[in-house]
């Protein structure tokens, strides 16, 4: 009986920050988004959002550029998660990965801009073979590449420490009995390791979906998201009703996104 007053004391401040701080945000964004300036219950909002061809690309663009970010983050840290398993020294390795997550997000966004910029370091090394200045900042390419720095940690971590529970001998029993590498991999190391890919799928495409900073400092007016939109609405136009019926949008694509990564897949007997 103590054990369970125990934990239910404890519980309360847990509880408390979920319904203050996660349950009534949402409440309230729900409830802009189903309002008009006058409070007045409607549904035009979201009937103007799936009739406009502004917002549709703009959910297109959204979805396209998580895509890409989380395609070229799991081809990159994938290897460089397998790789790291097997290295000495792992801790440090794994120091040195983390170390960039420390640093605020806007710092590391101004180091990017005075890196691409025409008199940045990137052009001045360019302009040594005659090949500069190029136009690297506030384009699709510099969007990309920089989210993709930013948000590589949190691929490459999951994926580690799936691969690194993995039993070596299970990967040495697949050898022994003829598999090859291919086989290997595909058939006991891509699906004992897929709950680090989904968890760094979660953890690359859902935040991508709703990237603003970058967009604005990196990509410029060239990159067009629902972040941005949202945005926009809130500080620059103060129509929070438009503005909460993206965010309501946002958020169910972003359940979406976890039912469909988070789902689990049933086992399957395979010949090698």
């Amino acid at each position: 009986m103590n054990n369970k007053k125990a934990r239910a004391f404890f519980m309360v401040p847990y509880l408390a920050w979920i319904i203050l701080f996660v349950i009534l945000p949402i409440l309230l964004i729900l409830w802009y988004s189903l309002t008009d300036s006058s409070n007045h219950f409607t549904l035009n909002n979201f009937v103007l959002f799936f009739r406009n061809g502004t917002f549709l690309k703009m959910m297109l663009n959204s979805f396209w550029y998580a895509f890409l970010i989380t395609l070229i983050t799991l081809v990159v840290s994938y290897p460089a998660a397998y790789f790291l398993t097997k290295v000495k020294n792992q801790q440090v390795w794994l120091l040195l990965i983390i170390l960039p997550t420390w640093i605020n997000l806007l710092l590391k966004a101004y180091a990017f801009i005075g890196i691409l910029s025409n008199g940045g370091l990137v052009n001045k090394f360019l302009q040594l073979f005659g090949l500069g200045p190029v136009n690297i900042l506030f384009t699709d390419f510099a969007f990309i590449f920089v989210a993709t720095y930013i948000e590589i940690p949190f691929m490459i971590l999951p994926i580690y420490n799936a691969i690194k529970e993995i039993n070596s001998a299970v990967v040495q029993a697949s050898e022994d009995l003829g598999a090859s590498k291919w086989q290997t991999f595909r058939y006991v190391l891509w699906p004992l390791s897929r709950p680090g890919v989904e968890s760094g799928i979660q953890a690359i495409f859902i935040p991508s979906l709703s990237l603003f900073m970058l967009t604005r400092l990196i990509g410029g007016n060239r990159v067009i998201t629902l972040g941005t939109a949202i945005e926009e609405y809130f500080m620059t136009t103060m129509n929070w009703n438009m503005g909460a019926t993206i965010g309501v949008v946002l958020i169910f694509l972003m359940i979406v996104v976890m039912l469909i990564t988070g789902r689990k897949t049933k086992r399957k007997k395979v010949n090698l």
